[in-house]
């Protein structure tokens, strides 16, 4: 029931194909992943880009080139590493495609701690970010469709950190965030990140009933206008 909804409520390419076709048009040097599970979406990064995806307990289930190292920790053992900048030297993280934790937090943490990361021109993906509805977007998962609060993300970001673009493509099943123009000297989320935390868990699901697209900054789903997009460089 609730793919058929999420079908004609966002239509077009599902996120993996959108996903692909952002490293083509990119072409990332190096390329970063939280949340490998089955190894579906790592395995899309071009045999010429360097891919890390980062997992505590991947069920890899495709085949993976010589270009994807899998790192098996969490995100927080990940970023705390003394050498993980350089894993990603001398270009930084050029791609990273956040789809760990589907909460609120731990996706605001993984965005702050790859943007240090990040190499000019950057670019971040954040997976779930469009919700079908409240029972789908609950923090405790009730059901089997489920994208859990990470649309918090794209609220905090819009408000604390105006300098970012950002744009919540429209693909199914539940929206691919994308945000570029990072700054990685920026501190803010790191130095205000309790406050944050504790002032968008205080806000409610029906605050999306007003305007979702417009709160969310959705984006077509349209193959022709995303590549448009993501050959402006002011965007």
């Amino acid at each position: 029931m609730h793919e058929r909804m999420a079908a004609a409520a966002l239509p077009g390419p599902r996120y993996e194909q959108v996903l692909a076709a952002i490293h083509r048009h990119l072409k990332p040097r190096t390329y970063l992943e939280i949340g490998v599970e089955s190894g579906k979406a790592i395995a899309l990064a071009d045999a010429q880009t360097r891919a890390i995806g980062v997992d505590p307990q991947p069920k890899i289930s495709v085949p993976l080139g010589r270009n994807v190292q899998i790192v098996r920790t969490t995100s927080d053992e990940f970023f705390a590493r003394p050498d993980v900048a350089a894993l990603f030297a001398p270009a930084g993280v050029e791609l990273a495609f956040i789809d760990g934790q589907h909460l609120f937090e731990f996706a605001l943490r993984d965005f702050a701690a790859i943007e240090r990361l990040a190499g000019p021109g950057g670019t971040i993906l954040l997976h779930d970010c469009y919700p079908l509805d409240r029972r789908t977007a609950e923090r405790e998962r009730v059901t089997t469709f489920w994208s859990g609060d990470v649309w918090r993300v794209v609220l905090a970001l819009r408000k604390h950190r105006p300098d970012l673009a950002i744009h919540t493509i429209a693909t199914r099943p539940t929206g691919l965030a994308m945000v570029r123009n990072l700054d990685p000297r920026s501190t803010l989320l790191a130095e205000k990140m309790d406050a944050i935390v504790a002032e968008w868990l205080a806000v409610d699901y029906a605050v999306l009933d007003a305007d979702k697209p417009r709160l969310l900054n959705a984006f077509p789903n349209d193959p022709a206008r995303l590549a448009a997009l993501l050959a402006d460089k002011k965007q």
